[in-house]
């Protein structure tokens, strides 16, 4: 990824490189973006201003999200330590809320992690970034998965397979533990696998986040809370 501007008007803009090596047999351009023209009204989700192809590649021009100290939710968590509930709160309704539109518009992002959420530190405004390794939403069982290991929920360590409210939520769940705790949950497979959770005492949580997290990382998918159930949450 490289920063850059706009010839003819300055516009600051995120410059991505794909090799063709990376496609799909026959695919005539990365699916990373026909994703984003799906999801180019979502305000949320970082935007495709357009792409070029070269004979080896392909060329992304996104946009760059504005503000001077604009970093990743994984750089501000270690600057910050573990997040209070309040400031947590601001950040997961509004990732919230983009993924929940993401699906709308036929998408599932399939990475959703601190390090593809930008952050303006000075407002909190946040930004999904990164659609490489998501997929076209569907209700099938999918079967292949790109994203980050420890961020993928058990029945894909277990049995290969998920569905994508079940991947995303888990993801979600994941991703509030380590803004509130300061650190994801789990490392190892077997450690998914088992789900067993960790609240320090210090941190002194409130029992509505906790439970909020419990609820996403349920082992079953059948019992696991849906994205509705996460936004209407008290937690």
């Amino acid at each position: 990824m490289y920063a850059g501007s706009r010839v003819h008007d300055g516009l600051p803009v995120a410059i991505k490189v794909i090799g063709k090596s990376r496609l799909a047999p026959n695919a005539k351009m990365p699916l990373e973006v026909a994703l984003m023209q799906l999801t180019k009204s979502v305000e949320g989700a970082i935007k495709l201003i357009e792409y070029f192809e070269l004979p080896d590649c392909f060329v992304l021009i996104l946009e760059r999200m504005g503000g001077k100290n604009v970093k990743d939710l994984f750089d501000f968590i270690s600057d910050n330590g573990p997040l209070k509930e309040d400031v947590a709160r601001k950040i997961f309704r509004q990732i919230v809320a983009t993924v929940r539109q993401v699906s709308e518009a036929g998408v599932v992002h399939r990475d959703i992690k601190d390090e593809n959420i930008l952050i303006d530190p000075s407002s909190l405004n946040v930004k999904l970034i990164d659609f490489g390794s998501g997929a076209r939403l569907t209700d099938e069982i999918f079967s292949d998965f790109d994203g980050t290991r420890v961020y993928a929920p058990p029945e894909w360590i277990k049995f290969r397979r998920y569905r994508a409210e079940g991947l995303t939520v888990w993801s979600l769940g994941v991703l509030l533990y380590d803004m509130v705790c300061g650190d994801i949950p789990f490392e190892t497979d077997n450690q998914i696998r088992r789900a067993h959770l960790v609240f320090r005492p210090s941190l002194c949580l409130s029992e509505e986040v906790k439970e909020l997290i419990m609820a996403c990382l349920t082992i079953p998918p059948s019992d696991r809370i849906g994205l509705q159930g996460i936004e209407s949450h008290p937690g």
